[in-house]
């Protein structure tokens, strides 16, 4: 059984060191995880794992980036994969509800979690999500 990849993807390398520091303390082994400080070089990494990776993807975004949107790279992602056995889930300040209602709507946003987070909510996200897909 292949393991569960998460990728985080957020232009602030800081965010990026702790939300997978987080994950690896709380999950251990039990996820292979990927970082990405642009929505252009998640998607190279996402084509990557998508070329012989059979199992679950779970991708953690923030919404405001330079290049793209959060809500823009996740509705991307979802057309270009539309993997049944993913997770979506945006880390955001500042995204208005219109552009959450947006992503749920055309790329399967699994929540939304505001900065800053707890990490007892990122992870009962990720627990009760991981229980649907």
């Amino acid at each position: 059984m292949e393991k569960t990849v998460i990728i985080c993807v957020d232009d602030e390398k800081i965010i990026l060191n702790s939300i997978k520091a987080q994950l690896k303390e709380n999950y251990g082994h039990s996820f292979l995880y990927e970082t990405a400080e642009s929505a252009n070089e998640a998607f190279e990494i996402i084509d990557e794992i998508m070329m012989d990776h059979t199992g679950k993807l779970i991708i953690i975004s923030d919404w405001l980036m330079p290049d793209i949107k959060g809500d823009e790279f996740l509705i991307k992602v979802h057309k270009k994969y539309p993997i049944p056995k993913s997770l979506k889930i945006m880390l955001t300040g500042q995204a208005d509800a219109k552009a959450i209602e947006k992503t749920k709507k055309e790329a399967g946003l699994y929540k939304c979690i505001k900065k800053p987070w707890t990490e007892s909510e990122l992870f009962s996200c990720i627990d009760s999500g991981m229980l649907l897909i």
